[in-house]
């Protein structure tokens, strides 16, 4: 009888008993790094959103050795609703797959970037890495003293009330004030929700853990923030000595890998001053999101 002899290459790729033992488990390491807002970045892979991170997220959680996703987070925060999408698609994938998801805070892994933290299920820091801002930020400019100082007049015509909240300028309203004080106690109280979900029994009685604060590691740790120090590199190898620490990245589109595409080419294609006037204001607040941290 003839044995049909089946080749190494190709054995070692079908499931069950002839490929189940080859190769070393893997380990997805995923970086996260960026201001979190659901507008596109004045520099190329600046922003964190659920557009930028969902593709990555989903090849991070496919190897079928997998034995754990790591997350490298490096962020002051930024939109919300944002964090809670991103978060929410990690524990999705994290319950598909039944692997575990450990965060890592390098820099700062500040308001929205410890709200991504808290979707794994344990969190390391630096010693030195900025931790918490548990807590919810609104900002802007009031510009109707320059417009009145310049002789222009803002001419707004709405239907309804309130469609003209907030506007910069003109002069601030205290009903207003206090509407967006609401919004945000309810998006705070959301926040706290998560944060308390996720790390349950593992948080301190402190009464100031929730008022916006941020600490250093070892702080954070013993709020309990944070469950241990160490870097991603140092805590993988050990919890995982046998396995692929394999970097997860984000694909840039085919214009970055050539070169072009920069936020000046892409500025001038979106509406020329105008749009390089957009480009400079989403480069301010970037760095003023950052700079909340000393960073």
């Amino acid at each position: 009888m003839d044995v049909l002899r089946i080749p190494a290459a190709v054995t070692s790729r079908l499931p069950g008993r002839l490929g189940e033992s080859v190769g070393p488990p893997v380990v997805s390491v995923v970086r996260m790094q960026g201001v979190i807002s659901a507008q596109a970045a004045p520099v190329p892979r600046q922003v964190l959103n659920i557009s930028s991170t969902e593709k990555v997220l989903e090849r991070a959680f496919a190897p079928e050795r997998l034995a754990a996703v790591a997350l490298v987070i490096n962020s002051p925060g930024g939109s919300p609703t944002q964090s809670q999408l991103i978060g929410d698609r990690i524990r999705s994938l994290a319950a598909e797959k039944d692997v575990p998801v450990l965060a890592f805070c390098e820099d700062v892994a500040a308001s929205g970037g410890y709200w991504l933290a808290c979707a794994a299920d344990e969190i390391y820091a630096c010693s030195t890495s900025i931790v918490g801002s548990i807590g919810v930020i609104s900002a802007g400019f009031g510009l109707d003293g320059l417009i009145e100082r310049w002789g222009v007049s803002r001419r707004l015509h709405t239907a309804g009330g309130s469609k003209s909240r907030l506007d910069p300028f003109l002069p601030e309203r205290s009903e207003d004030v206090a509407w967006l004080t609401g919004l945000q106690e309810q998006l705070h109280e959301r926040f706290t929700g998560w944060v308390r979900e996720r790390r349950g029994d593992r948080l301190a009685t402190d009464t100031e853990l929730f008022d916006g604060e941020v600490w250093l590691g070892e702080r954070a740790r013993a709020l309990g923030l944070v469950d241990g120090i160490g870097s991603a590199h140092d805590v993988l190898t050990e919890r995982f000595p046998d396995a692929e620490q394999r970097p997860v990245e984000q694909r840039r589109p085919l214009l970055a890998r050539l070169g072009a595409g920069g936020s000046a080419a892409q500025a001038g294609l979106s509406g020329g001053i105008a749009g390089a006037g957009h480009e400079l204001l989403s480069a301010l607040e970037t760095r003023a999101a950052w700079a909340r941290y000393g960073l």
